[in-house]
């Protein structure tokens, strides 16, 4: 009981929208590591999240 009382306000932190576009963000960061074409290459992913935010 007391580890869901502590669960539960990281897991409200993250639903909804967040929850949603939690997938669109982590692999926009892992495109963001890539040298010289990272951040051009994690633009769609970018616009995914924002979309959908």
């Amino acid at each position: 009981m007391r580890k869901l009382m502590i669960l539960m306000p990281l897991m409200t932190g993250i639903s909804g929208c967040g929850a949603a576009a939690a997938p669109c963000r982590i692999v926009s960061a892992g495109l963001k590591v890539i040298p010289l074409v990272g951040h051009v290459a994690a633009a769609p992913t970018d616009a995914c999240a924002a979309a959908i935010d």
